[in-house]
């Protein structure tokens, strides 16, 4: 079955349900350019896949397809460069390399200033439109907070933030428009890392290059690139899905009042039910294999369904239910008992997201939401919940836009 269409926005979850009745937990799909793949949407098989890199390697290279790629293929800067990264490495020695390398980096980060600077740009981004009473939550705050605070951990100026959501949320949606986003986005890295190599500074940028193990300045570029295109988007949409779901679910009202304790649940139930990478690229198989019953070639690529498998029924018994939603209460559809972290919002095996990096988007994310409803304790959405628009993408799940009005308020004068 083709990989797009409007049912991966509209309604996913049935669609995978679908997926999975028709055709098991591996489904095969077609990407653009009548293109095959393997969909893998059950959680034991997806466990299985990210839990054996030998088997099932992160090597674009051995691609059986590669003779039917033409140059401006819209969706191939998600498959990789040639160039090792942390995202992009063939080996498992390679990739601890850099693992190690990007975690110290990170690890570096104190939560403490991170949480400063998130609510400094957050009151800034609020100043900029708070007294007019009304505003459209995603392109004005979900978007841009994220990126403008990764951009001045990692060492860029306040001002290039938001040229880099742009270039990387047309990125992103893999369009006609993603190949040279691509090249904008390589260019602001390139030049970012031959600058913090004359003048280091502190950042994220110049602890990298200042690594013991010494990487080369496209290496460092490279991997500052895919951590932050990895952590700028999902972030934005984990933003943006909380606060949808807090406005449109009555579970959540009292979050809005100034409670504390539901923002994190509304965040955790969000990566069970509404998690912002929907589908991740891929694995590559070493050798011909069998997968949920699938005769899987060498050199096959296998997609990560995350979010289908967050919803595979075998999970949702295993922690308790079919239901629960928020706590005990009805609705949405997270286990009771999901107050863990069994799911695969942030991949697994040795290529899932760095623990440094989720603690970063948590606190990104929560800061950000909680600055929100303490500034603006009435939002409530400026029209019906069933008009809201998804992220036109089978690949990655989010608000197109999400308008809200409010009771007007004054700047706060939230400026570092």
């Amino acid at each position: 079955m083709p990989l797009g269409g409007p049912r991966f926005h509209t309604d996913p979850r049935d669609l995978y349900r679908e997926m999975r009745r028709d055709h098991g937990p591996v489904v095969p799909v077609e990407l653009p350019g009548d293109i095959p793949a393997w969909l893998v949407i059950g959680y034991r098989e997806l466990h299985q896949v990210t839990s054996d890199p030998d088997l099932f390697v992160r090597d674009r290279g051995l691609w059986n397809q590669w003779e039917k790629i033409p140059s401006d293929w819209p969706l191939l800067p998600m498959v990789g460069q040639v160039m090792p990264s942390i995202h992009f490495t063939a080996s498992a020695a390679d990739h601890r390399r850099h693992a190690v390398m990007v975690g110290a980096a990170l690890e570096s980060v104190d939560p403490f200033d991170l949480r400063r600077h998130c609510e400094q740009l957050a009151d800034r981004l609020i100043d900029s439109f708070c007294s007019r009473g009304n505003a459209e939550l995603v392109g004005d705050y979900a978007v841009p907070l994220p990126v403008l605070v990764l951009a001045r951990l990692i060492g860029f100026p306040d001002a290039e933030g938001r040229q880099l959501a742009q270039v990387l949320n047309e990125l992103a949606d893999g369009g006609p428009g993603a190949l040279k986003a691509y090249e904008t986005f390589v260019g602001h890295m390139t030049r970012l890392v031959a600058e913090k190599r004359l003048t280091p500074g502190q950042d994220v940028a110049s602890r990298m290059l200042a690594d013991p193990m010494h990487f080369t300045d496209e290496e460092v570029m490279l991997d500052l690139k895919d951590t932050t295109a990895a952590g700028f988007l999902p972030t934005a949409d984990w933003i943006g899905n909380s606060i949808r779901l807090m406005l449109t679910d009555d579970r959540f009202a009292a979050a809005l009042g100034g409670g504390r304790h539901s923002v994190g649940q509304a965040m955790n139930e969000v990566l069970w039910e509404d998690t912002p990478t929907q589908i991740l690229v891929g694995r590559w198989a070493a050798r011909d294999t069998q997968l949920g019953g699938r005769p899987v070639g060498a050199g096959d690529l296998l997609l990560l369904g995350l979010a289908a498998a967050n919803d595979d029924p075998e999970i949702k018994q295993a922690l308790g239910g079919t239901g629960g939603g928020y706590g005990d209460h009805g609705g949405g559809g997270v286990p009771a008992q999901a107050g863990n972290s069994a799911h695969f919002a942030f991949s697994y095996g040795d290529f899932r997201c760095p623990f440094p990096a989720q603690e970063i988007a948590e606190i990104i994310a929560r800061t950000g939401i909680e600055v929100l409803l303490d500034r603006l304790p009435d939002l409530d959405l400026s029209v019906p919940a069933r008009t809201l628009v998804r992220r036109p993408s089978p690949f990655l799940r989010g608000m197109t836009a999400l308008p809200v009005t409010f009771t007007p308020v004054r700047a706060a004068g939230g400026h570092p």
